[in-house]
């Protein structure tokens, strides 16, 4: 009999964590030759989930719990809890119910026919036309400047084969990009497409820094491509400067009286090319940033309590 780990990560998920322990025990009562356990990882909430995570721990031992020492991020505590399934595959459900966790069923369905990995994607979502707009580009930037060829609409709701957990095990990575780590371990994906719903309880803990970190995350770690834009254009606008510098020469000579060159074209330059450099020096920072990440070699979570690990 296989036996599935699902992962669910939560901070200050007090209105959904009974709800989503509800629903994924409700779907795993209609998968037949399948036993499960259910792993929470809370990051440290502030609120009444690590209660009653402790509540339902005690209630079903199924249920285990991994009580972060602080608050590790939403980037590395989600991998580590991945990392500690013990199942013969782990399904990572968020705690919020955006990812439907009936389509578990079919997730699982895919997996007894032989898949590895099977994702689920999300071409439609019940969100803003202009978030969901910037969402869409960013996801078809990132595929075409990356160096693997990465999930469009999969942020990372879906069922990894022990082979894969593995193998993301082997990564020593401390601040891990999982959409684009599933991409480089090679196992071909099956994508399942589903409607992403509103959230009906709580409030989301992406804001626009948390979602600025993905984004650029994204891009560092699977895209060098931003950097060669950069020396490219550093060449082209140094040749548009030699170029208008002569024609500036040109016109002064032949129309010395005339011809005034003013202050307006100097200041425009200057504060164009000032934001230019910026933008980039910005640019490379970010990749300066995670090499230090990198080379600094920091845990990607440290526990204050296990509960149930023991069964």
């Amino acid at each position: 009999m296989k036996h599935i780990t699902v992962v669910t990560p939560c901070y200050n998920e007090e209105d959904n964590v009974e709800e989503v322990y509800r629903q994924v025990r409700a779907v795993f009562e209609t998968i037949e030759g399948m036993t499960y356990e259910h792993l929470f990882i809370d990051n440290f909430s502030s609120d009444r989930t690590p209660e009653l995570l402790r509540s339902m721990a005690a209630a079903d031992r199924n249920v285990k719990v991994i009580l972060n020492a602080r608050n590790f991020g939403h980037i590395r505590s989600p991998f580590y809890g991945l990392l500690q399934a013990r199942g013969d595959a782990a399904i990572l459900l968020v705690a919020d119910l955006q990812d439907p966790p009936e389509l578990m069923k079919d997730l699982v369905e895919h997996w007894r026919n032989g898949a590895k990995l099977v994702v689920g994607v999300k071409p439609t979502a019940d969100e803003s036309g202009l978030m969901f707009a910037i969402r869409r580009a960013y996801y078809r930037t990132v595929t075409r400047i990356a160096d693997v060829k990465l999930i469009q609409n999969f942020t990372g709701f879906g069922l990894y084969d022990r082979m894969v957990l593995e193998q993301l095990r082997r990564i020593d990575d401390p601040y891990p990009y999982l959409r684009g780590l599933v991409s480089e371990v090679g196992f071909e994906a099956v994508q399942v497409p589903y409607n992403q719903p509103r959230r009906k309880r709580g409030i989301t803990k992406n804001n626009f820094y948390t979602l600025y970190d993905i984004a650029m995350l994204g891009v560092t770690s699977h895209s060098r491509v931003p950097l060669r834009i950069a020396t490219m254009a550093g060449f082209i606008l140094s040749g548009v400067s030699l170029c208008v510098s002569l024609l500036y020469l040109l016109l002064k000579v032949l129309f010395w009286a005339e011809f005034s060159a003013g202050t307006a074209p100097i200041l425009i330059g200057m504060f164009f090319f000032a934001s230019v450099q910026l933008f980039f020096i910005g640019l490379l920072g970010e990749y300066v940033g995670a090499i230090l990440t990198h080379v600094m070699k920091r845990p990607l979570v440290v526990e204050r309590e296990r509960l149930n690990f023991d069964c």
